[in-house]
């Protein structure tokens, strides 16, 4: 599988491979409660960042790809986003992206998601492409929306997530249907 070409510009941003020193940043953003509120995870401590961090820094980019949002005007990070891949043979992946509150509602998650949409499918050849996020978290079903996701299934209290049943939102996007866009 061939490597991806970073940084990827965009028109604001430098989306790059997480290195030690980016810790502090990814701390800030991983460990607000509005940031984790819709993910698996509590707000995150520094330990706890900086062992998922030490993973992302050594990452087999063969199964997933983590990258860090920067403002090219600044260097500041604002947002960190995945792309996880699915067995070689389905050619699927997942998307996945968080912003640090103080930069959310600007479009850098829309903007450095389809740079992030076109490397799966360019240079990771993916066939499809999934985007699965808890039902009420309406401002990241915005972003895939606008990435041209369409909402597939809704799981209703399939998972016991922090004390509650909660209920997860597929979308996805296929190839062929990224290239007619």
């Amino acid at each position: 599988m061939p490597e991806p070409r970073l940084p990827i510009e965009t028109q604001r941003l430098r989306l790059r491979a997480p290195e030690p020193e980016d810790l502090a940043p990814l701390h800030a953003i991983m460990s607000d409660p509005g940031v984790a509120r819709w993910t698996y995870f509590e707000p995150r401590t520094v330990e706890e960042v900086n062992r998922s961090l030490d993973r992302q820094v050594n990452q087999d980019r063969t199964k997933e790809l983590a990258l860090v949002a920067e403002l090219k005007e600044t260097g500041e990070m604002v947002g960190h986003l995945t792309l996880s891949l699915g067995p070689p043979e389905h050619k699927g992946g997942e998307l996945g992206f968080m912003f640090h509150p103080d930069h959310q509602g600007k479009g850098y998650a829309t903007e450095a998601s389809r740079a992030v949409v076109e490397l799966a499918f360019t240079t990771y050849d993916l066939h499809r492409l999934e985007g699965r996020l808890e039902v009420r978290n309406s401002a990241s079903a915005r972003v895939l929306e606008k990435l041209g996701m369409r909402r597939e299934a809704d799981l209703i209290e399939n998972e016991w997530v922090k004390g509650e049943w909660q209920s997860e939102a597929i979308y996805a996007l296929l190839a062929r249907e990224w290239r007619e866009r």
